[in-house]
């Protein structure tokens, strides 16, 4: 059985796993920085870089112990190389290329987009049994950085492509920008979710247009929700009780719906069946209803992972990692972390027309 240690520094999480090849979770364990940041509003890079380098070591010791290996009991090392912040990746990606010398192990670099891509194949103890999707699938990625539409065709290098991704904010940043303009603190996301679960956004005194509804294209752009909502609240001020989970409802609603029309779009243009939630935002209820719902109409399949793999884990770099590893994909120790992901992009950053 090929066991792999993985390494999650990308950004406010501190997290290791071991992982077999089949995707069984062995351990995955997560120090979270949430507290840490929430003073300040989001995630301060160089605050993160410092306090990954605190977490690092028992993180990965208890992470080890809990799968009951040592390191000299595992066949690689993993780790996230890429994208992310330069120095919270700085910090996984040193520790692991010493951990690899030290014990004469392989060392995987992993794509951190891929890790969430993947992540729906992992198996954890406690959960209820899913059958995984069958290749090809597309992907929603939305997370706090990230938000794109992915056709993937297999778990390969060169397997995974861009249908569509945003031109400006990600859809969990929009939430969490969204949450301290509302008065809601840091992350603002899961706040959001909860009161939208109270409220009722056709009761909103404010309605939220969908983002880039029109045209057939499969980009999105959340910045102008956010600019809509922060003119609202400068020129009415911030909601209180009823009327701060409405508002909050029909923000949530309007990210939902271009989540979800974009997905089920892509799925119907590329012929393909099956539909794959992934990243921090997939953890959201409001678009796991929503994409039910409306992949149900579509005669679609849904997959959701289990939300401990939806959000930053060292889990889903490990079993990623694993599947390099088998497939003779190992590097040296001059791996350097780059903050831009390896997959190709065809959405490009910023407004105006596309020519």
């Amino acid at each position: 059985m090929t066991l792999v240690l993985g390494i999650e520094t990308s950004c406010d999480e501190t997290a290791a796993a071991v992982v077999d090849a089949e995707g069984r979770v062995l351990s995955d364990v997560v120090h979270s920085q949430v507290a840490i940041h929430a003073r300040y509003g989001g995630v301060v890079p160089e605050v993160a870089a410092r306090d990954h380098a605190r977490a690092i070591v028992p993180v990965v010791r208890e992470a080890l112990a809990k799968a009951g290996v040592e390191l000299a009991g595992v066949d690689a090392v993993a780790v996230t190389a890429r994208p992310g912040l330069a120095g919270a990746l700085l910090v996984g990606v040193q520790h692991a290329k010493g951990l690899a010398w030290a014990a004469g192990k392989p060392l995987v670099a992993v794509d951190h987009l891929i890790g969430h891509l993947l992540a729906v194949f992992l198996r954890r103890e406690g959960d209820a049994p899913v059958d995984p999707p069958a290749f090809p699938f597309v992907a929603l990625l939305a997370s706090g950085g990230h938000t794109a539409i992915y056709r993937v065709d297999g778990d390969g290098d060169g397997q995974v492509h861009e249908l569509g991704a945003t031109r400006d904010d990600a859809a969990g940043e929009a939430f969490d920008k969204a949450g301290k303009l509302l008065g809601l603190g840091y992350p603002g996301g899961p706040r959001i979710d909860r009161l939208a679960a109270t409220g009722d956004a056709a009761r909103s005194t404010f309605k939220f247009a969908t983002a880039m509804a029109g045209g057939g294209s499969l980009e999105f752009s959340f910045s102008g929700m956010k600019s809509a909502l922060a003119r609202h609240v400068e020129k009415e001020g911030r909601p209180e009780g009823q009327a701060l989970a409405d508002l909050c409802a029909a923000f949530q609603e309007a990210v939902v719906a271009a989540l979800v029309s974009k997905t089920v779009a892509a799925a119907r243009q590329e012929g393909v069946r099956t539909v794959v939630l992934g990243g921090g935002v997939a953890a959201n209820r409001g678009l796991r209803a929503g994409m039910a719902r409306r992949c149900e109409a579509a005669g679609l399949r849904l997959v959701v992972p289990p939300f401990a793999s939806c959000t930053d884990n060292a889990a889903m770099i490990a079993y990623a990692g694993a599947l390099r590893l088998g497939r003779g994909a190992i590097d040296d120790l001059a791996l350097a972390p780059s903050t831009r992901t390896s997959l190709p992009r065809v959405t490009r950053k910023g407004g105006g027309r596309r020519g």
